[in-house]
């Protein structure tokens, strides 16, 4: 998923990433037309292939979003898109046929700040503590070509320091192991330390030093997206596709899915104590429509009772036993 408003190079960027070109048939919209809009979701599929391996990506856009002049909870289409994921995939999970259940959970949101201001704003705030429970969030500095190399570094301390200050949660690198190469170490560490990533998006192919390579021409040189020196494009690129795609999915599958699915379950539980509370004080009170007594008749509905109340009490033990499991598991965790 990317989020941020509009003019931050969301499309370019993603078009960049996946050299496609997702947005050939989108419509611009006046500044009239803008004032009406309000956040939508789209969705868009791309096959891709890394290393002879092929994968097929969706891409999540959120047009509209940050860009009305009251923002209030502009970001609640978009915290209701991700719980809409996780509810269809507990339920194709409670199914029957559960081998071949599709994933659309969202495994990663791309969320863009602007370069023009001093760190966070109001905004960004709010969205990221609105879905950093929901979501693995990446924050990325857009247009990095609009500031300098010193201005970049003191922005990325700058918004580290925010996100850290406002108790925002995103996405954790995991943690290199002992026995690891010096050299992964140091890509690992240098990884860590690019949050947030400051990108150049760019489709157009130039010439520089004698070679064509894809970026942005201007009066003073060109800038390379894909030169380490100049942005953290390719760091993003290797970080989404291959080195912590399954890792991203592992944190979605074992903390935020199974944070949904707990509450689910809790909410389950509370409904069946709910309803043998209510069924326990119907039988103790009495009922509003008197039952004709017939022979034998009182004995089979105090026996379907009892049956009734010893499965209820099963299936709360059987959810308690699922709570403690999976409690026991994010410890470990």
């Amino acid at each position: 998923m990317v989020a941020g408003e509009s003019g931050l190079g969301k499309s370019t960027l993603v078009n960049s990433l996946f050299l496609t070109d997702l947005y050939k048939d989108r419509k611009l919209l006046n500044a009239e037309e803008r004032i009406t809009q309000t956040v939508e979701i789209t969705k868009h599929t791309v096959d891709i292939e890394e290393k002879g391996v092929k994968l097929k990506l969706t891409i999540v856009d959120t047009p509209g979003f940050g860009d009305a002049v009251n923002n209030t909870e502009c970001w609640k289409s978009v915290a209701d898109y991700i719980d809409q994921q996780f509810e269809q995939y507990f339920r194709d999970e409670s199914g029957l046929n559960r081998k071949n259940i599709q994933d659309n959970r969202v495994h990663c949101c791309l969320y863009f700040i602007s370069p023009f201001g001093h760190g966070l704003r109001p905004l960004d705030v709010e969205f990221m503590k609105a879905l950093h429970e929901k979501v693995n969030i990446v924050p990325i500095l857009a247009k990095a070509d609009t500031l300098t190399p010193s201005e970049v570094k003191k922005k990325k301390i700058k918004i580290r320091e925010e996100i850290e200050q406002y108790g925002i949660k995103i996405y954790q690198f995991p943690d290199c192991d002992s026995d690891e190469d010096e050299e992964f170490k140091q890509q690992d560490t240098e990884l860590k330390e690019s949050i947030p990533f400051a990108v150049i998006g760019s489709n157009t192919v130039v010439e520089a030093k004698g070679k064509r390579v894809r970026g942005r021409l201007y009066p003073w040189g060109i800038v390379e997206v894909e030169n380490s020196a100049h942005c953290d494009f390719v760091k993003l690129r290797n970080m989404l596709v291959r080195t912590h795609m399954q890792d991203l999915k592992d944190v979605t599958r074992e903390t935020h899915y199974e944070n949904y699915r707990a509450q689910c379950i809790q909410s389950m539980t509370r409904m069946v104590v709910k309803e043998r509370n209510r069924n326990k004080l119907t039988r103790e009170s009495g009922t509003d429509f008197p039952i004709p007594v017939v022979p034998g008749v009182g004995d089979e509905t105090e026996k379907l009772i009892r049956e009734k109340d010893e499965e209820l009490r099963r299936m709360q033990e059987m959810l308690q036993r699922i709570q403690d499991q999976m409690h026991t598991q994010k410890e470990a965790y």
